[in-house]
């Protein structure tokens, strides 16, 4: 009888798969092998594997590039990295390695460009897209990016004030894109986006405040859904409006050439996973196109902004087991040495799926468990609704420890959570590792982030060392506390 923890993986989903293998009863991720790195910096963990962010951008790239030869589409793409999904500078130095753009969301992303253009990651030839709702310190950066001789910086307009806005303090002619303020999906408790201007508003927009103005050129045309890129009937009718609205303008403005399609590319969240990204890509080309052909204007250069595409699947969580408490005669709870609200914010947050696999003891026997937090909040647990399944993990053993991974986490959970700040409970935030290849293929870590001790969380509270002896106690002791 198949029983062991192996088997109902096997049998359950088509594994091993590209990234996952199982070698001696534990489990690889990307030939990483996850046990001697938890013996190496121990656990709680987060970790990186940079090489992921490249692999991913050319991927998308490749498939760009083989619709656009497949329909002989006249456009050029180019791909935007979506800052916010993670602002860390290991994972925009690797992103920057594969000639790529920039989107950005705030005042202070201008002033990691500024720093990058600096190393000389990033030229005067690199788009740097700016969304988001602006005011006054993001106008004036945005400003001084461009005055300072960047012309392919194009601010994306959001309202109607920010033309004015922009013009006052932008030295010279300057491009900009509007987004469109696209409709939601049925089941959203409001209609339409709060971000961009209403369909029907643009041309009308572009007349009053644009057409007339000869500092300005209007370059792109901005379209994203809340949903993402998705084989719907709902995002194949919003990419058709967003076309016609492209088509109108286009007729009367000759300088607009792109439309930037945005993000929203999902990951993969189980094992069980399947998006035929090839598919949605070659089908939006060949939209294009044909909406294009049909009113005789030129298609336009492709844009988008990948974020979680580009970063999620780089990151991973590893955590231990440290005791199963049986609360009634079904619910087994696994209780792990962190917090899901801390470490995992968007488990809580939106129920966001993650990948979950036993990090060992592959060859064990399994149980039915629900996973628990640190924190003293009801909400801090990790179960089937999150899961899309029951969770399935070796059977505790307070003699085997139980080492459990989250995977393609690496999108928003640092800056969601609070990277190097509080934490619900005081729960200390977990080492970060950063894991590479040389130039000979050979993995590579080293340590990005220390596991917080109390010092770095009184500090921040506003107590001073020695006011609380009794407060002082370091991590290590804290975790010690918590297994016994």
């Amino acid at each position: 009888m198949n029983t062991k923890y192996i088997d109902l993986i096997n049998q359950t989903y088509d594994f091993p798969q590209e990234e996952f293998k199982v070698d001696k009863g534990q489990l690889h991720f990307h030939d990483i092998d996850l046990m001697q790195l938890t013996k190496e910096y121990g656990a709680p963990l987060k970790f990186t594997y940079l090489p992921q962010i490249s692999n991913n951008i050319n991927r998308a790239k490749t498939w760009f590039a083989n619709a656009i030869e497949k329909h002989d589409y006249k456009g050029k793409y180019n791909y935007c990295y979506c800052t916010k999904s993670s602002h860390f500078k290991h994972v925009m130095d690797e992103a920057l390695k594969n000639d790529i753009h920039i989107e950005t969301s705030s005042a202070f992303d201008i002033d990691i460009v500024e720093r990058l253009k600096k190393e000389g990651k990033i030229t005067n030839d690199t788009f740097v897209i700016s969304n988001g709702f602006k005011r006054a310190q993001y106008v004036t950066n945005i400003a001084r990016l461009i005055n300072s001789g960047h012309k392919n910086a194009i601010p994306i307009i959001d309202n109607y004030e920010e033309m004015d806005l922009l013009s006052k303090e932008i030295k010279g002619k300057f491009k900009v894109g509007i987004r469109i303020a696209s409709e939601e999906e049925p089941k959203f408790e409001f209609y339409t986006s709060r971000l961009g201007i209403g369909y029907k508003n643009i041309v009308p927009f572009y007349k009053n405040q644009i057409a007339g103005n000869k500092k300005v050129e209007l370059k792109m045309l901005h379209f994203f859904i809340n949903t993402g890129i998705r084989d719907n009937a709902y995002y194949w009718n919003e990419l058709l409006k967003c076309l016609k609205v492209y088509i109108s303008l286009k007729k009367i403005c000759p300088s607009l050439d792109s439309l930037n399609i945005g993000g929203g590319f999902p990951i993969k969240n189980s094992l069980a996973f399947e998006f035929d990204y090839e598919y949605m890509i070659d089908e939006i080309i060949n939209q294009i196109k044909l909406t294009c052909e049909e009113e005789e204007v030129d298609v336009p250069h492709i844009f988008t902004e990948f974020g979680s595409f580009t970063v999620g699947e780089s990151g991973g969580a590893i955590y231990e087991v440290l005791y199963q408490k049986q609360q009634n005669d079904r619910e087994k709870w696994n209780m792990i040495n962190s917090s899901f609200i801390t470490t995992l914010p968007d488990t809580w947050a939106i129920n966001k799926r993650f990948i979950l696999l036993s990090v060992n003891r592959w060859q064990d026997t399994y149980e039915r468990v629900l996973l628990g937090g640190l924190t003293c909040d009801s909400d801090d647990y990790y179960n089937s609704e999150q899961h899309m399944n029951a969770i399935y993990l070796p059977k505790y053993n307070k003699d085997k420890p139980l080492y459990i991974g989250f995977f393609n986490t690496g999108a928003y959970q640092e800056t969601i959570g609070g990277f190097g700040g509080l934490q619900h409970c005081l729960i200390p935030s977990p080492k970060h590792v950063l894991i590479d290849r040389d130039e000979n293929g050979k993995l590579t870590t080293r340590l990005f982030s220390e596991q917080q001790k109390s010092e770095d969380l009184l500090k921040i509270l506003g107590y001073q060392n020695g006011q609380n002896e009794s407060a002082e106690v370091e991590v290590d002791e804290f975790e010690t506390s918590e297994k016994q």
